[in-house]
């Protein structure tokens, strides 16, 4: 790179031993300046002029080899904006000259603005002097400009040349590039949008508020590193979405995640056409060894199984091997009155979920007590009904219980009965004292295969005939096993410990738990295990 002539120019005016004095030395170096005057067009510059007109900092315009000046646009004064677009320095005027920026190739024959807006009166050029005296004199020369704004050309880094001066004159030139290298470094997308704001908004003589210090600088640079792409860098042509789309081979992605999910035992998530198993609320995801549904074995053939809403199997029993089993609990200690307790436990909270629960049954609907009509016979069943009848009483519900009248009645009605009348139920023998209106249940307890006798009675066809007519759901205790042994049809059947092989007049199984241990099973020869989780009464279904 050729020797900068204003670097020669600089040194000749501070070598005292070299010239008589600094005008000399200028002078006698200007005709080789001249020479390349049009190398150095576009520079940013540093004048100092001395004590009395100070430092001068602007863009090189022009440099006359006949009236040896320079001119600088945009010129800064003391690090403030000039008012003037541009001034002009007579060589003995000039101290020292420094080059802060030299312009790239190209470049100097366009000078872009130094900083953003347009400031002072346009088209009126100042030339500064020095006459005799030492004062200074500002001369005007016309100058040619537009009002219109000005495309800023893209600059290079700066560039600075190190020459030997004063340290106060280097911390006076040092203040003024630390407080406008920033703006020079800007984007230009940045600078465009600036400059088209506020060339066409703002009044000429309006200075343009500037903002100084580190924390400025350092914000301005983080939004260059972030924002500051030329926009003229965006590319023309749009993103082909399909043909990108279809250099992705999707089947050939889900055949490798298949193929790894077989070799390692694993499952993703994501796979077409496979659905996620759905659990249910009571169920568990983990699962810590397989399950065992069939828990429940029996020593003869089954007739008809059912299941538990968690799969559990329960299979039936004959009608004698249940009473049997019912035999084998009484001997060790679960007596008739335990069973019936139980037994009317479980039925009244069955009736109770049928009848609403606390929908039905809260403070706030007293005068919407619901009613319940219980029909029994003159037997044990009969008593497990009357059992049921007691607890509901209990629970505010209204029982009307029909019973007909026999001059001698089993012990255990008779203690049923005798609980019953404590109550606010009502007892009636006769069917015409039971309500005409329907009712919101109607719990049967008038069958028992070992009083087949009965359906032969008046009173029992008048029952039948009335829960058919009243047309109210009806809830069957404990129900036989041949349907022709069945008077009225259930919509729900409430079987004991184990089912019966019910048939399609039961309606809905139910079984309740009545306290049966494990060994009482076994001894009649049942493989048992609990099917009743957490609940006393639990719903069958048809396997």
């Amino acid at each position: 790179m050729p020797q900068c002539p204003f670097a020669q120019w600089s040194r000749l005016a501070w070598n005292s031993a070299g010239a008589t004095s600094v005008t000399d030395s200028l002078r006698t170096e200007w005709s080789y300046i001249s020479n390349m005057a049009t190398d150095w067009l576009g520079s940013i510059v540093s004048i100092n002029c001395g004590d009395s007109l100070g430092v001068y900092q602007g863009r090189v315009s022009a440099v006359d080899q006949i009236s040896q000046t320079i001119s600088l646009t945009r010129p800064f004064h003391n690090g403030v904006k000039c008012l003037v677009p541009e001034v002009t320095f007579r060589a003995g005027d000039i101290t020292e000259l420094k080059i802060l920026e030299i312009p790239g190739p190209g470049e100097n024959q366009h000078f872009g603005d130094l900083h953003q807006t347009e400031l002072g009166p346009s088209g009126v050029g100042y030339q500064m002097g020095i006459n005799q005296n030492g004062t200074g004199k500002l001369v005007k020369k016309p100058t040619s400009s537009s009002s219109a704004p000005q495309n800023i050309p893209k600059r290079t880094d700066v560039k600075s040349q190190d020459v030997a001066v004063s340290p106060q004159q280097q911390q006076c030139s040092k203040s003024y590039v630390d407080r406008h290298t920033e703006s020079l470094s800007q984007s230009k997308s940045f600078r465009r949008r600036h400059n088209s704001w506020s060339s066409s908004s703002r009044h000429p003589n309006q200075a343009t508020p500037k903002k100084s210090g580190l924390k400025n600088g350092q914000m301005k640079n983080k939004d260059d590193e972030c924002f500051g792409d030329d926009i003229e860098e965006i590319p023309d042509t749009d993103f082909d979405f399909e043909g990108n789309l279809a250099l992705f081979d999707k089947a050939a992605v889900f055949e490798e995640i298949d193929t790894y999910e077989r070799r390692t035992g694993t499952r993703s998530r994501g796979i077409p056409n496979e659905r996620p198993t759905r659990y249910r609320h009571d169920e568990n995801i983990l699962e810590s060894e397989p399950i065992v549904y069939r828990r429940i074995t029996v020593p003869h053939n089954v007739s008809k199984e059912f299941c538990t809403d968690s799969g559990l199997v329960v299979p039936s029993v004959s009608y004698e091997l249940h009473k049997k089993l019912l035999s084998v609990a009484e001997k060790h200690g679960l007596t008739l009155e335990r069973r019936l307790e139980m037994t009317g436990v479980c039925a009244s909270q069955m009736a109770l979920t049928l009848l609403g629960g606390p929908n039905r049954l809260n403070p706030k609907n007293v005068h919407q007590r619901p009613t319940v009509a219980l029909l029994c016979g003159p037997h044990v069943k009969g008593a497990q009904g009357i059992s049921c009848g007691r607890h509901l009483a209990n629970h505010d519900v209204q029982v009307i219980l029909f019973l007909p009248n026999f001059v001698k009645m089993l012990e255990s009605i008779t203690n049923e009965l005798s609980l019953f009348s404590k109550t606010q139920g009502q007892q009636v023998s006769n069917l015409k004292d039971l309500p005409t209106s329907p009712v919101d249940l109607v719990i049967n307890c008038l069958d028992c295969p070992e009083n087949a006798f009965l359906r032969d009675q008046p009173w029992y066809k008048a029952a039948v005939a009335w829960a058919n007519r009243n047309r109210a759901p009806v809830l069957s205790i404990d129900p036989p096993v041949h349907e022709g042994e069945q008077g009225i049809d259930a919509k729900w059947s409430l079987a004991l410990g184990l089912p019966l092989p019910l048939g399609e007049r039961a309606g809905r199984v139910y079984l309740c738990d009545i306290g049966l241990p494990q060994q009482v099973f076994q001894e009649v020869g049942i493989s048992y295990h609990s099917p009743f989780g957490c609940k006393f009464v639990i719903p069958l279904h048809s396997a």
